[in-house]
């Protein structure tokens, strides 16, 4: 019964909600975790029994990950609700935890121009070269990178069409060193990389196929490695970086908002912090009277 009607859900996602598959993934795997551990049906589930799975995550897990698995459980069961599996919710009172907000790592501008700086002899360099400034241009998610087609960079236009969270498009602009690079990639080097014959997807592994997260992140360490960069490094780390930059040189937030594709503007305010945090710093080391 439990398998039969998480697939409904999955496929309520996948059709009627046209959530991203990351997403739908994500929801996929926490269901199929608590199925393994309650063992017992979901439309008889109690409050003690969430409240046991979430003492037993709690051994385990983040507080943000109990905190995503319990939002799971509530859209599983509004659902349930919906299509009259069942009139009980156990999680009707059931809170998320509280989770310790901290501000996210950045690079500073000399860091990233580091980064940047690849020496241009192979055609995976001229890939990395792409990837990397692209990213830094535009403050893509690892995901949305890896999921470009060639159709979707526009380089007489200077912009790129990403889909976000939720199959959401936007549109977002690329700068010079961005659309060099993509040009000297696409039209130079990126048939180099086919293996099976021609693929759609933008930046492609030395297999010729899909790049993916993994292997994005093993490249980025490895660069980040040979150019001697001490910071803690991780591909979102060049999108934290790409807005508090834009904000330290006087983008307003709504506009940030935008361009990173947050729904929610609070989401994008903890850029501020950041600025307002280097601030103090700053001002603690070099004003006079400032220690």
């Amino acid at each position: 019964m439990n398998e039969k009607i998480i697939t409904e859900f999955i496929d309520y996602l996948l059709f009627e909600k046209k959530y991203s598959k990351n997403t739908i993934d994500s929801y996929s795997r926490d269901l199929k975790k608590a199925n393994i551990f309650l063992k017992k049906d979901f439309t008889k589930l109690t409050k003690k029994d969430i409240q046991n799975y979430i003492q037993n995550l709690s051994k385990k897990e983040s507080p943000s990950s109990i905190s995503r698995n319990i939002s799971t459980l509530k859209s599983f069961y509004k659902f349930l609700e919906l299509n009259k599996y069942t009139n009980t919710n156990p999680l009707t009172t059931i809170s998320n935890p509280k989770a310790r907000k901290s501000l996210p790592k950045v690079l500073s501008e000399e860091e990233v121009e580091k980064l940047l700086d690849i020496n241009l002899n192979t055609d995976f360099d001229y890939r990395n070269k792409a990837m990397l400034e692209l990213m830094y241009s535009s403050g893509l998610r690892v995901s949305e990178l890896i999921n470009l087609t060639v159709n979707d960079i526009d380089l007489e236009n200077s912009l790129v069409r990403i889909f976000g969270k939720g199959s959401k498009e936007r549109i977002v602009p690329l700068n010079d060193y961005a659309i060099e690079a993509l040009s000297n990639y696409i039209l130079n080097h990126r048939k180099s990389l086919f293996k099976h014959g021609e693929s759609n997807y933008l930046f492609l592994n030395n297999h010729g196929n899909k790049m993916t997260r993994q292997g994005f992140f093993k490249i980025l360490q490895k660069i980040a490695k040979e150019k001697n960069i001490k910071s803690e490094l991780s591909p979102h780390t060049l999108r934290h970086s790409f807005a508090t930059h834009l904000l330290k040189h006087g983008a307003d937030l709504r506009s940030i908002q935008e361009l990173l594709g947050h729904s929610d503007i609070s989401t994008t305010q903890i850029y501020t912090h950041i600025t307002s945090e280097r601030l103090q710093k700053n001002y603690e080391e070099f004003h006079p009277h400032g220690k």
